[in-house]
């Protein structure tokens, strides 16, 4: 979801790998002749073979030290992506920042926060399966936004497909320039919108997002990350 960050084909979950360490550990540790010495010794494994485990032990400490900073520099499983449309991305930032600072709802993003430089399709992809909650900015924009169109029937098929996604696209109608619901997309229609000028606004935001479902999705998309991992190294 991750979203660094977002984030459409069937599951792709984006993976940051970093580059490799060198093999090479002897370089950088030459402090005397004797040590240089010793090293070539070690490398003499067809005359000694009490030689082998200790660069086998080099091998798998580096190994340790290769998947550690990729796991770390994974992207964050976030509670909600905001998708709208271009026009809105200022209504977007209200949005998140209610969400986040009035109720708790973090951390969130914007699809306009999305990584630079990458396609629309892998960013949008990034952002639906690294987050629990996909939220739809529906205003008068949205309509006019055919990219807008493509981000919600993605996401509702993205929902459909995978059991753990199911009711995970929220339709929400802001303060500023909502969609009125009688032009709203007859499929979003059926589904609850978080009304923002409702008085039950804060009941509806508390009765969506619920640490337990987003732990659920979080340990969903952690262990399929893993998977995806050990497939590459393998």
């Amino acid at each position: 979801m991750g979203i660094g960050k977002s984030k459409i084909h069937p599951c792709p979950l984006s993976l940051s790998w970093g580059r490799s360490h060198s093999m090479d550990t002897s370089e950088g540790h030459h402090e005397s002749d004797s040590n240089k010495s010793e090293d070539v010794s070690l490398c003499d494994v067809a005359e000694q073979s009490s030689t082998t485990e200790e660069p086998a032990r080099k091998w798998e400490g580096a190994e340790r030290e290769e998947e550690m900073p990729e796991e770390e520099a994974g992207e964050e499983f976030l509670k909600f992506v905001i998708l709208h449309a271009e026009d809105d991305t200022k209504e977007a930032l209200r949005v998140q920042n209610l969400l986040e600072n009035d109720f708790g709802v973090k951390p969130g993003i914007i699809f306009a926060e999305m990584p630079c430089g990458r396609q629309h399709l892998q960013n949008l992809d990034d952002a639906v399966n690294g987050s629990a909650w996909t939220i739809l900015l529906l205003t008068e924009n949205f309509l006019r936004d055919t990219w807008c169109s493509f981000q919600f029937y993605t996401s509702l098929m993205n929902s459909v497909n995978r059991q753990h996604k199911y009711n995970s696209v929220i339709p929400m109608r802001p303060l500023n320039n909502p969609l009125p619901r009688d032009r709203t997309p007859f499929v979003l229609q059926t589904i609850n919108a978080l009304e923002e000028e409702s008085r039950g606004f804060p009941t509806q935001v508390e009765r969506i997002f619920q640490d337990s479902v987003y732990k659920t999705q979080q340990t969903i998309w952690k262990e399929t990350r893993n998977m995806v991992q050990r497939q590459f190294i393998a």
